[in-house]
Order: structure tokens, then C-alpha cells, then sequence
């Protein structure tokens, strides 16, 4: 994403959870050993970890997190599904769900389909997250459906994504395609990311049109364009890259890299305005680091490594956007992260994914990571660098 495109993400999800700390980041370390293998609690024990989950304090709830995410499937999903549809508190039932998606239950999938026309905004958000993942042309009617009545605006973007997920049917490119050139920009915003994400070569010309204009979506459509990657894109950056203010052009030279052309050189030209010691105006640095990290999640690993090397040493403000490129990479490409990670299994390293992490309030791509390092860890051998990593990762990002 565009560093205003991420700058955007961050404050409405900061707003969102203003008042509720984030239960998967930050506070206390969780050192101990991981279990090897699930562990059954007892009914009660379960049932109030549940409970736990909308407690205030930050220990409690993390605490009540590990227990259920360390619990067997046959045992945690009957109980996060029964807590979504009958607990008496929201906040639980929204933190049920997340928890339950990372099971990967077959049965999730009605659960979500029950709660997309629930009025708790935090359940509907994880529904779309959730199909936007697990696209299914038969939902279409209903993602549409959705799209013309949803006005909450940190529902929308995952909405839009769950749509654009789906692919090229001509009823969600329309609806795409429409929903890109208006309302307010923090919408348009959301739907632009999309349709890049999700290669909308169907969108080019609509995305194009929007670089020529003069505003804050420039860069997002210039990532877009670079993500779509066709003839029609490449023409229309070599001309951006030609008229673009300076805090724009580092995504315009990620763009022609995702393009396909001269990646060598416009990696290196986003790796030395990091490096640049007498320093660079911040909004030029941020889209430097929003550069590389949009590369690293399309999988140049060399991008990833140059953003580990500077965050290491690196401190404010550079080393922020940095460490925020780093932890969209795991959430977006968990696989690249993964293998960086174990080239570098230094806690100076997963230091700086976990200070990215507390910047992120994305719970459900959160729990999607979470879910993966857990089930690797069980299945890696014992003593081996996998299972090693994933026991620091495990306890620095305390889950």
C-alpha cells in the first residue's frame, strides 16, 4: 500500500479501538516454553477464558487468548461458536469470532455467513475479512447487497476487498469500477488498494484517469497501477514518474518495479533514501518504506532483507514507517517474512516486526499470522531453527 494509504489504515483503526487496548499486541512478554501440542482445559476453564475476553485488563485478555488459541478444535470451536451467537457481550462475541477464524473449521464458514447482517460493526468487518479470504462466487448477491446499505466507515474497506477478492465477474467490476471514482477519498482510497491487490485489470483506465488528477489518491493509484502491471499502467508511470512531487515518487518507482521493468535500479533508489544519513522529509521516507514493503509482499525477498537491514540500526522517525512496511509484509505475505525471519533469528529482528504489529490494529490478518506460527511450531521438530523461531515469535509477539 501507499504510505498515506497506510498512514490512513492505521489512524481509522487507531479511532476504531481508541478505547480498547489491543488484545494481540504489545504488553507483557510470554516467555515460557510453548506447549508442544494442544491442551485440553476443562469445560469451565474454557468457558471463562471466553468470558475473559472483554475483561479491561490487557493481561487477563491476552492470558484468555493463549488459553483458547492452545486449546484442541474438537473442544475450542463448539465454544467460540456458541459465545458469537449467544454471548451477552459484543466485545466478546467480535473477539470470539477472530479467534475462531483461525481455527480453520469447516463450519466457520455459516458462522460468518450468519453474522453479515448483524448490527455489531466488528462482527460484519471480520465476516467480509473472512470471505476476502475464502472468495465464493455465491456470495456475490450478498457482498453487492451489502455494498449499497453498508455506511459504517471502518466496514467498507473490507467490503470492498472481500468484493475485489472474488475477481473479474461483471458485477462486482461495475460495482468496483464505480465505488474507485466516488465519495470521500478515505472510501475511494480503500476500493483503489483493492483493485490493485487484486491485479483489476478490468479497472486500468479508471486508475489511470486518477493519476492525472491532482490530490491525495495519486499514490494510490500509482501502486495500483504497478500491482495491475499491464501496457496501459507502464505508459501511464513512465509519465508520472516524469511530473510527480517528491513524497510520490518512491511509489512510482515501486509501481514500474511491480510493473515488470528495471526492479534493480528502483530498489536500490528506495533502499538509499533510507540509508541517507543527513536525512529526507518524512512523507518521502514513509513512501520509500510503503515502496519496498509493497514489493516485498508481491515476493522480491531482496526488498524484504534491505528493510530488515536499515530497521535494525535504524531510529525515528525512519525507523517507524520501516518497522510498519515490515509487519504488512508478514500479515500480507507470511511466507516471505517467515523465510527473512529465519535468515535472521536475531531478537533485534522480531523486535522490530513486534513494534510494526503494535502500530497495526488488523486482528483478524493478526490472528491469520498467529494461527500459521502456531500450527508451524507443532509441526516443526523438535530443536530445529523453525521450531526455534517460532518459540520467539510466539513469546516476543505474546500470543
Amino acid at each position: 500500500m501507499s504510505s498515506k494509504a497506510s498512514a490512513r489504515r492505521t489512524l481509522r483503526l487507531s479511532i476504531r479501538f481508541l478505547c480498547v487496548l489491543s488484545v494481540l499486541g504489545g504488553g507483557a512478554l510470554s516467555a515460557a516454553q510453548e506447549p508442544s501440542a494442544p491442551q485440553a482445559v476443562s469445560p469451565a476453564s474454557l468457558q471463562a477464558a471466553i468470558d475473559n475476553l472483554g475483561k479491561l485488563d490487557y493481561e487477563t485478555r491476552a492470558s484468555a487468548s493463549r488459553t483458547i488459541r492452545r486449546t484442541p478444535i474438537t473442544q475450542a470451536v463448539p465454544a467460540l461458536t456458541q459465545a458469537v451467537r449467544a454471548h451477552e457481550d459484543g466485545y466478546v462475541k467480535y473477539r470470539a469470532l477472530v479467534l475462531l477464524s483461525g481455527f480453520n473449521d469447516p463450519g466457520t464458514d455459516a458462522v460468518m455467513r450468519e453474522v453479515m447482517p448483524n448490527p455489531n460493526d466488528r462482527l460484519r468487518t471480520v465476516a467480509y475479512e473472512y470471505f476476502e479470504h475464502h472468495p465464493d462466487g455465491s456470495m456475490i448477491p450478498a457482498l453487492l447487497a451489502s455494498l449499497d446499505k453498508e455506511d459504517a466507515e471502518f466496514v467498507r474497506p473490507a467490503l470492498v476487498r472481500a468484493l475485489a477478492a472474488v475477481g473479474s465477474d461483471t458485477r462486482v467490476s461495475a460495482a468496483l469500477v464505480r465505488e474507485a471514482g466516488r465519495g470521500e477519498d478515505f472510501f475511494r482510497s480503500a476500493v483503489i488498494e483493492a483493485l490493485g491487490d487484486y491485479k483489476a485489470a478490468y479497472a486500468a483506465q479508471t486508475l489511470i484517469a486518477i493519476t492525472k488528477l491532482d490530490g491525495p489518491l495519486v499514490d494510490d493509484a500509482a501502486l495500483a497501477l504497478g500491482k495491475v502491471g499491464d501496457a496501459q499502467a507502464v505508459d501511464a508511470l513512465a509519465a508520472l514518474q516524469r511530473t510527480a512531487v517528491p513524497a510520490v515518487q518512491p511509489i512510482v518507482s515501486a509501481s514500474i518495479c511491480l510493473a515488470g521493468l528495471q526492479c534493480a535500479e528502483h530498489e536500490q533508489y528506495l533502499i538509499d533514501i533510507l540509508k541517507t544519513e543527513n536525512g529526507q522529509p518524512q512523507e518521502v521516507v514513509r513512501s520509500a518504506a510503503a515502496g519496498l514493503g509493497a514489493l516485498a509482499v508481491a515476493g522480491r525477498a531482496s526488498a524484504a532483507e534491505a528493510l530488515m537491514d536499515v530497521g535494525v540500526r535504524a531510529r525515528d522517525p525512519v525507523r517507524a514507517p520501516i518497522a510498519l512496511a515490515v509487519a504488512t509484509i508478514a500479515l500480507r505475505n507470511t511466507p516471505v517474512a517467515f523465510g527473512l525471519l529465519e535468515k535472521r533469528p536475531g531478537k533485534d529482528t522480531v523486535a522490530l516486526l513486534a513494534e510494526g504489529f503494535d502500530m497495526l490494529e488488523e486482528d483478524y490478518e493478526k490472528e491469520r499470522f498467529f494461527a500459521l506460527a502456531r500450527r508451524t511450531y507443532w509441526n516443526a521438530p523438535e530443536g530445529s531453527p523453525t521450531r526455534s523461531l517460532m518459540q520467539t515469535l510466539i513469546g516476543e509477539l505474546d500470543f
